[in-house]
Formats: structure tokens, C-alpha cells, sequence
């Protein structure tokens, strides 16, 4: 078989997961395949539209069928033979099922992004590149992520949450890989669904009292984490323009910043960048004491992955440099108030499912180290931390590496101080 261009470029990188995680989310796939092929139910009205724009638009008609004609023939079964998304009319179909559903456990993490495992290989091919780059395309999948947010803030999406020993929020596999939760966070375990109304609810779950102690809270020279988060790069001398599609990923100021008048103040800085997993709080909290000047969000992109990075059967998550420039961003500048950091930012970004960046603070506001910022509603996410060149930083990284195989940080934990 003849090696294509895409495959040169980026190799498969599937053995880099453990053999039971692909298992799993072959076995999740092939079975909603079998779902969709028997159901004979129209397409939901925001379903049916995506359905008319992709053959309405030349250009998008075209990259919606050469997306899946492009996924090399290998991929196009997984190793059991059971067949793979094959085309943009199974992908509808497949999306307009799930939204009626809330994610559901597994020990990947991996299908808690439904839409992600439908979109999998076909995201990194060319045409897919070229398709969740498209800004009419991404605001059609902003209306049906949105209208999905609408059902996971619903009582009926609580059914999940207690389904089943395997797949449910609180089944007996998730008690193995959240086994503090009931201690951690704020729940009443003698309530049906602990309490929590809505998966949404669940999702935004909060910590309680003392759960996440703020690391020296007199002392303005320590920044503490603004989520629960894994440390994945620490970059210096930051550029204004760099070339962030290819394989590094450089930051680029400027795209990140969506040319905000501000970025000035960091060219030259240091940027700080952190994910969550699907098991993490979700909140965001801020690493100083300082004033609000600026906050808003900055609609982007869900899909996109570099093709630097090939077929990441995570999705964007290889590719947390690159979409720091394109997915959908909250960005929150504050003007700390101890004079050797000035202006810093903190730039919460979503990944894959994560529709809605909220912010819960307002410009004018004074905020104190640790206290809440926003919230991502569902999925996994990252984010970054901007401060000026001026600003000389010690990092503690609790004795770890930052990459993508490093562990949480505590919220409010200690992970950096000002050197005067």
C-alpha cells in the first residue's frame, strides 16, 4: 500500500496508549455504530441544519467527504474488523444520537469526549485540518455543543451518574479512580445522585471547605495554581509571531491574544501551561492578589489539531500548544498588586467538548489570590498563565517534569515565586 503524505509527515501514534484504553474505545464506538444503524428517528433541528450547511458550502461539502475518504485504509477498521466513522452522513447520525446523552465513565477518559472519539482519525487528515479550522464550520459546532449544554443541564442527564457499576459517575470503577470524593468535594452521598441536579452540576462540582488550602496567602511573591492542573510547558522569551502549527508548537502572542492592545506588556515574557483531566475540578482560580482590567472570551475553534502531531487518537490532546492560538479561550488580565509582577494574564483554554468558557468576575474587580475566576462546562481543558518580561520567576513543580505525562498540582498549591 502506498504511504501517504499525512503518514510520512506525522506517524500513527496509537501504541502509545495502554492496549486496554483502545480496547475501550473501540468497543464504546462499534457499539454506538450498532445504536444509529438501527435508529430510524430524524435528525434533531440543529443536527439536520449542520446537515445542509456541509452540502450547501462547495468548500465544506468537499472537506466533509475527503476527510473520510483520506484516513489511510488501515485505520478505516479497528484490529477486531468493527468499522470505523466512514463518512460525514454516519458522523451526523452518530453526533445526533449523543445528544441525548451524558458522557459516561470509562478508565480512558477518552469517551467522556463523544464527539472526539466520532471525529477520531478523520481530525487528522488534511481536509479535516483545513475543515474545524473553517470559522462557519465552528460556529455550527458551537450551536449544537450549545444546545447538547442545554440537555447536560437538565435533570434527565443525571440517569449517568448512578447507571451502572462500570459506566456511572459514582459505579464502582469511578469510586476506584476518584476514591476521596465524597470527602473532597461539596456532595450529600445519602441523596439520590449525591445531590447534584444536572450532569452540568456534577461537572462544575466545587471543593470543600479546606479541601485546597492556599499556599501562603500573605505572601504576594508566591503565585499559586489557578486550577487543578498538570504542568505541561514552562516557555521564556516568548515571541510575538512564531510559527505555532509546526512540530514545537511555539506560542505566538499575538494569535493567542486575539490582538488584544494588551499583549504588548508580555512579548519577550514567560508563559506558563497546564491541563485537566476529565476527572479534575473544573474551576478556575487566580495565582494573584490584583484587579480585574480586562475580561471576555474569544470564540475559536473545537476541533482542530496540529498536523504535526498525526493521528492523535486523543484528539487535540498532543496538540495543547498549537490550540492555545485557535480554540475557544476566556482571557483574564489582572493588575496584580505586588508591583514586581504588574500585569499578568490568565488564559483558561477549551478542549474538544468544552463549549463554554464562563468567567464569574467583572472588570473593576478586585480579586485576592485563590478566589474564583470561571468555570469550564464539560470536557477536558488547559490553560495558560502570561507574565511580562520584567517578571523573574522561580518555578516549583512538585519534583516534576511538565509534559503530558505529569501528574495534577493541587488548586491553589504553590507553583512559582517572584525573585526581586
Amino acid at each position: 500500500m502506498e504511504t501517504t503524505a499525512i503518514e510520512k509527515l506525522a506517524p500513527f501514534r496509537v501504541g502509545e496508549w495502554l492496549p486496554s484504553d483502545q480496547t475501550i474505545l473501540q468497543n464504546w464506538l462499534r457499539d454506538l455504530i450498532a445504536e444509529v444503524e438501527k435508529d430510524k428517528r430524524p435528525l434533531l433541528p440543529v443536527i439536520e441544519e449542520f446537515k445542509e450547511f456541509i452540502e450547501s458550502d462547495a468548500e465544506v461539502f468537499m472537506w466533509f467527504n475527503l476527510m473520510f475518504e483520506e484516513v489511510p485504509k488501515k485505520f478505516k477498521k479497528n484490529p477486531a474488523g468493527a468499522p470505523q466513522v466512514r463518512n460525514y452522513h454516519l458522523m451526523l447520525r452518530l453526533m445526533n444520537r449523543i445528544m441525548t446523552k451524558a458522557p459516561e465513565f470509562n478508565e480512558t477518559g477518552l469517551v467522556g469526549f463523544p464527539i472526539n472519539a466520532i471525529l477520531d482519525w478523520s481530525m487528522g487528515t488534511t481536509a479535516g485540518y483545513a475543515a474545524f479550522l473553517n470559522e462557519k464550520v465552528n460556529w455550527q459546532l458551537k450551536r449544537i455543543l450549545s444546545e447538547w449544554a442545554i440537555f447536560l443541564s437538565s435533570k434527565d442527564s443525571t440517569y449517568v451518574l448512578n447507571k451502572d457499576p462500570k459506566t456511572g459517575w459514582f459505579g464502582a470503577d469511578a469510586k476506584k479512580a476518584m476514591p476521596d470524593f465524597d470527602q473532597e468535594f461539596i456532595c450529600d452521598p445519602a441523596k439520590q445522585h449525591h445531590g447534584f441536579k444536572s450532569w452540568d452540576d456534577f461537572f462544575t462540582r466545587e471543593f470543600r471547605e479546606g479541601q485546597r488550602p492556599l499556599a501562603d496567602p500573605d505572601n504576594d511573591a508566591v503565585i499559586t495554581n489557578a486550577c487543578e492542573s498538570a504542568p505541561y510547558r514552562i516557555a521564556k522569551n516568548v515571541k510575538q509571531h512564531d510559527q505555532f502549527w509546526i512540530k514545537a508548537q511555539p506560542y505566538s502572542l499575538e494569535h493567542m491574544m486575539a490582538n488584544d492592545p494588551l499583549l504588548d506588556s508580555f512579548v519577550g515574557g514567560t508563559v506558563y501551561q497546564a491541563f485537566l483531566s476529565a476527572l479534575s475540578y473544573h474551576r478556575w482560580h487566580s495565582p494573584v492578589s490584583g484587579k480585574i482590567v480586562k475580561a471576555y472570551v474569544q470564540d475559536g475553534t473545537y476541533y482542530a489539531e496540529a498536523l504535526s502531531e498525526g493521528y492523535d487518537p486523543a484528539g487535540p490532546n498532543d496538540s495543547q500548544g498549537y490550540i492555545t492560538e485557535l480554540a475557544t479561550r476566556a482571557l483574564i488580565f489582572i493588575e496584580a498588586d505586588n508591583p514586581a509582577i504588574g500585569l499578568m494574564c490568565i488564559m483558561p483554554v477549551g478542549m474538544a467538548e468544552v463549549s463554554s468558557c464562563q468567567i464569574t468576575v467583572y472588570e473593576g474587580q478586585h480579586v485576592k489570590k485563590g478566589e474564583q475566576l470561571g468555570m469550564f462546562h464539560f470536557g477536558g481543558s488547559t490553560h495558560c498563565l502570561f507574565f511580562g518580561p520584567q517578571v523573574k520567576l522561580e518555578f516549583d513543580m512538585h519534583g516534576q517534569t511538565p509534559g503530558l505525562d505529569s501528574s495534577n498540582i493541587p488548586l491553589k498549591s504553590k507553583i512559582a515565586t517572584v525573585i526581586n
